[in-house]
């Protein structure tokens, strides 16, 4: 059975809402960290939220996961702990930030409290240079390099300098085109297989389609008279592109 989004008209307003955000310059981001091995039998983050900074402005997301042992993801392993849309444009920075308690490192069976003086308050600062496209999902991999960033002190205490790297992948790709006239109003479908997502115009004629797997696609226009329905065929989308149709004139 084909899964079809946005039939009633609250799915429609619903459409409408996420074509205008495409069009204001937004992003999906998905931020998940794995680790690099380290000689500890557990370590125990608590983070607090992820910012994340590009060419225009700042998000802050909030981080779902509660503190987890980062050792339990490694060897291809990440695990998901945030999820939101940010603004698109140049990917700059990312600031992890951790709660000041919580955190914590399990040394052959005894459990240490580990003291994160630069995460506590502004954060450990990431530098990345990538491009965000509208409408594009990433997934942003944080990865912890264990074995480097556990400091231990001539006291016995053990002191978290986290080294990460940040590595920006996109996982989805995008379909923007134009109708025209205006007032033929359409409900625009894209279809691939069995999977099926609509949308409608925004003020200025334009639709977008976001967050799309990557495949070929059929988009069909649906109006009523005086204007025509139209399809269009194998239009292709790449992950890490938009793909632009042009516009579509459904009044011939």
């Amino acid at each position: 059975m084909k899964k079809i989004i946005l039939f009633s008209l609250l799915a429609i307003s619903i459409g409408f809402t996420a074509c205008e955000k495409s069009k204001s310059g937004t992003t999906q981001m998905n931020v998940k960290i794995t680790d690099a091995p380290g000689d500890y039998d557990a370590i125990i983050l608590n983070i607090k939220e992820i910012n994340v900074i590009t060419s225009e402005g700042s998000s802050i997301l909030d981080v779902e996961a509660k503190p987890f042992d980062i050792l339990k993801f490694r060897n291809g392993r990440d695990t998901l702990i945030a999820s939101q849309n940010i603004s698109s444009g140049t990917l700059k920075e990312v600031r992890l930030v951790l709660e000041a308690t919580g955190n914590k490192i399990v040394v052959d069976g005894i459990t240490y409290d580990l003291t994160t003086p630069s995460g506590q308050t502004s954060g450990v600062k990431l530098k990345v240079q990538e491009d965000l496209l509208d409408g594009v999902a990433y997934t942003l991999i944080l990865d912890f390099d264990a074995a480097k960033s556990i400091v231990q002190t001539g006291n016995g205490k053990y002191i978290l300098k986290p080294v990460i790297r940040a590595i920006p992948n996109a996982v989805s790709g995008a379909i923007v085109g134009t109708v025209s006239p205006l007032l033929s109003a359409p409900k625009i479908y894209a279809i691939n297989g069995l999977d099926t997502v609509g949308t409608i115009i925004d003020a200025t004629g334009k639709f977008y389609f976001n967050g799309m797997a990557t495949g070929s696609y059929k988009i069909n226009f649906e109006t009523s008279a005086p204007y025509i329905n139209k399809t269009l065929t194998d239009v292709n989308v790449t992950t890490g592109t938009v793909t632009n149709v042009g516009t579509v004139n459904l009044a011939n």
